[in-house]
């Protein structure tokens, strides 16, 4: 089948219509010309699996990254950036049914500070796009920046000088499974933590990284594909630093943390405008990321997270900024009370709020409700729910990831 690509789903990908079907082509602009040769169905969505690029839109600009196209990482590099922030905006205006402003990202290459490498069979690299097997093999990356490439080049060399057996994604074999490379980007520092499964690594591993501040070992002891496992051993610092306006932030190899940080400046302060009165609760507060930040602004904070070691981080973070913050271990559906607060601050993972915890919200009415998501389409259903009490003040848009179809949002909702 064959035909001309007439815009962009919400993941990204270009729409070609063939008759009442609509076939999802990759890494593709409105506008291009395309022949498609295989499909595959990915839950109800129909994708090109082969197809060829015929005639190019006007729309197309040059790439940056070699791998574009192969890679899984970045859907849109060959979109202009201000035709990105348009499809952004159309993404939210349709799932929050309003108009939403999107904050450019202050930079589209080298912004990331974290990016979890495969070590494979294949290669070191990337996840082809559409496989969960096969891995684009790279040199480096440029949305993470230059030191991705260095840290690469060391890795390369000192599996080299061991001999040590790369992961098989197929078979679950091998050693080396991850390397995940985080950098603070407004303090230089530089954190590399090798993810293998158990076995024994040779006592030379972190003389291949002198330049990192920070060179952690940490064991994945299941058979799941994750990037994180226990700590085995650390060299250097425990933790790397981050500066965001005037707040520092330590952070662990197991921490969570905005992943873009030229614009989690904009996502602190928007959030800080929004914010009202004396005491704020900010649930899934992570590592203290907003916690912290509006303790610095006057605002007296309590915290509550579920994962114990980033209760621990978030209190750190707390002591280090000599601010009036508190953060405990608790479940967004076991919260009890939400009166007294005179804002609370929602920021939930994918799945978006607990069934439980909308309803304490309903119950208990705290006056201002600011929502952070990164999923419109579920925060949208919260909305729905919680416009029972509630109503939308403001939403702010925020380009977080450059080159893929995510986009994060902030609600201002008043009782």
């Amino acid at each position: 089948m064959e035909g001309r690509i007439e815009g962009l789903a919400e993941n990204g990908l270009g729409v070609l219509k063939d008759g009442r079907r609509k076939i999802h082509v990759p890494f593709t602009a409105p506008g291009d010309r395309v022949r498609v040769t295989k499909l595959r169905r990915r839950k109800k969505i129909l994708i090109a699996e082969e197809f060829e690029l015929i005639e190019g839109s006007w729309i197309r600009t040059e790439p940056r990254c070699p791998y574009f196209g192969i890679c899984g990482g970045c859907l849109l590099q060959h979109i202009p950036y201000p035709e990105q922030l348009s499809f952004k905006r159309s993404v939210l205006g349709k799932a929050l049914d309003m108009d939403v402003d999107v904050i450019p990202s202050p930079k589209i290459f080298g912004h990331r500070n974290r990016i979890d490498v495969v070590i494979s069979t294949k290669g070191l690299g990337f996840r082809r796009y559409g496989t969960w097997w096969d891995v684009v093999d790279i040199e480096s990356c440029p949305v993470f920046g230059e030191s991705s490439g260095r840290v690469l080049r060391s890795l390369r060399e000192f599996m080299a000088d061991f001999n040590l057996p790369a992961y098989g994604i197929r078979e679950n074999s091998g050693f080396l499974r991850y390397i995940v490379i985080r950098e603070g980007k407004f303090t230089g520092e530089l954190m590399v933590n090798l993810v293998t499964k158990e076995g024994s690594l040779p006592e030379e591993f972190p003389d291949y990284f002198p330049y990192a501040t920070s060179i952690y070992w940490s064991v994945n002891r299941s058979e799941s594909d994750v990037s994180y496992g226990d700590v085995e051993r650390f060299w250097g610092a425990e933790f790397i630093r981050e500066t965001l306006g005037d707040v520092t932030y330590l952070i662990h190899p197991n921490s969570f943390f905005q992943t873009n940080s030229y614009q989690a400046v904009n996502l602190l302060k928007t959030v800080a405008s929004l914010a009202e009165g004396e005491r704020v609760l900010d649930l899934y507060s992570g590592v203290g990321t907003f916690g912290v930040y509006l303790a610095r602004r006057g605002f007296r904070v309590s915290g509550v997270e579920v994962n114990p070691s980033a209760v621990r981080m978030a209190n750190l973070n707390s002591e280090l900024n000599s601010v009036e913050a508190e953060f405990e271990v608790g479940e967004d559906r076991k919260v009890e009370n939400l009166n007294g607060y005179d804002t609370v601050i929602v920021d939930p993972p994918r799945a978006g709020l607990h069934p439980r915890l909308i309803r304490r919200l309903l119950r208990d009415k705290p006056e201002n409700l600011i929502y952070v998501s990164c999923n419109p389409m579920k925060l949208s259903m919260n909305l729905r729910e919680l416009m029972e009490t509630y109503r939308v003040e403001e939403a702010v848009g925020l380009d977080m990831f450059p080159h893929t179809p995510h986009v994060e949002v902030v609600v201002k909702l008043r009782g």
